[in-house]
């Protein structure tokens, strides 16, 4: 039978090569994947960043056990549960009930209002304008409760039950700590036969660029985690004692906060100042004085000698990813973003740096 358009002949070229189709694929499938799987994100990535930080020292373990994967990383997971998590989860309870005290004031305070606390009227120098400001703000009814709604957007009451839904939500918390050790002991037993296979995809997507691009992340993650980690831990150590030593209350509690804050940029600082001037305005000078030049004294040393060497690996994160990694990864993933986001800020800055160099690499050549 006759066409209607003619005979067809086959050019023999596809318009669309098979690699190309491959690689679509292989993004569509990863997208459905998150997807899908969009609540088990971030425990998998907590698993992952743990896994990439503490590396080296699996590596360590397994060569003890004569290489036995499984037991190896049986006893990974049993120490990281026994001297990461359960410390972490003791401090954090003891934090949230201290918390919830103070909580409870700002409840009481702010339907009768609040006078001016003792140490903050006896401050020298701003201790007048304090007392004017605190009056000002504070002392009606409803004065907490209107700064609040300001400069946070919610009222009193919401951060007051947002902090007992926190404590009631630790079943849940429980729940994703324990899928996301399960993903650990899989990235420890595993974690060497998939990124060969990873290995394998890359070189196909990224040809010529994958074996920097690959060795670079993890050494990022490895370095920036743990420096970050060790820093804000050990200052939050410090710290806390240096506060038991100078009779702040709660020194516990403020150590922990002290801890936390040390994973932003200026936010140790902040700390251990207002806490000596808390204890300035108490009647306590020599132990402010002593408190703050202790604090400065270890931060000078912390920044110019140790976080220069333990935090960003291969790259120096500027200070500005380094914000806006610490905001966006708080704001989007909670308080595992502290970690998260200055982690992909890192390797979007390593990525950056890498194309860099190798636009700059063929002008050196010809130089």
């Amino acid at each position: 039978m006759q066409r209607w358009l003619g005979s067809a002949k086959s050019s023999g070229a596809a318009i669309v090569t098979p690699l190309s189709i491959a690689r679509w694929l292989l993004v569509l499938v990863i997208a459905l994947g998150v997807y899908f799987f969009y609540g088990f994100v971030v425990p998998i990535l907590g698993a992952l960043v743990i896994g990439f930080a503490s590396w080296p020292l699996f590596k360590i373990l397994k060569a003890r056990v004569n290489g036995q994967r499984t037991i190896a990383a049986s006893l990974a997971v049993l120490m990281i549960v026994v001297f990461v998590i359960v410390p972490v989860f003791l401090a954090s309870s003891y934090t949230l009930r201290e918390l919830s005290r103070w909580v409870r004031w700002a409840v009481e305070a702010n339907k009768t209002g609040a006078a001016t606390p003792g140490w903050l009227a006896n401050l020298p120098i701003i201790g007048e304008w304090a007392n004017e400001e605190w009056t000002r703000l504070f002392a009606h009814p409803g004065g907490i409760g209107e700064l609040i709604q300001i400069v946070t957007g919610s009222n009193i009451g919401a951060i007051y039950h947002l902090v007992l839904m926190t404590s009631a939500g630790v079943f849940n918390f429980l729940l994703t700590l324990i899928f996301m050790m399960i993903v650990l002991f899989c990235v420890y037993r595993d974690g060497e036969n998939f990124a060969l296979q990873i290995d394998k995809l890359g070189e196909r997507v990224l040809p010529r660029r994958w074996e920097r691009f690959s060795r670079i992340v993890p050494q990022t993650v490895s370095a920036t985690v743990t420096g970050m980690t060790l820093i804000a831990v050990g200052e939050g150590v410090v710290l806390g004692v240096a506060y038991w030593i100078a009779g702040a209350p709660s020194p516990i509690t403020l150590g922990v906060l002290t801890g936390i804050m040390a994973l932003i940029p200026g936010g140790a600082p902040l700390s251990f100042s207002l806490v000596s001037l808390y204890l300035l305005g108490t009647g306590s000078p020599v132990a402010a004085v002593a408190l703050f030049a202790w604090g400065t004294t270890e931060l000078f040393i912390v920044d110019k000698t140790l976080r220069p060497r333990i935090v960003g690996g291969p790259i120096q994160l500027p200070f500005l990813p380094t914000f806006f990694g610490l905001v966006g990864g708080v704001k989007t993933m909670g308080l595992l973003g502290l970690f998260i986001g200055p982690v992909l800020m890192a390797i979007l800055v390593a990525i950056w740096r890498e194309w860099l160099r190798e636009l700059d690499a063929p002008k050196a050549g010809n130089q």
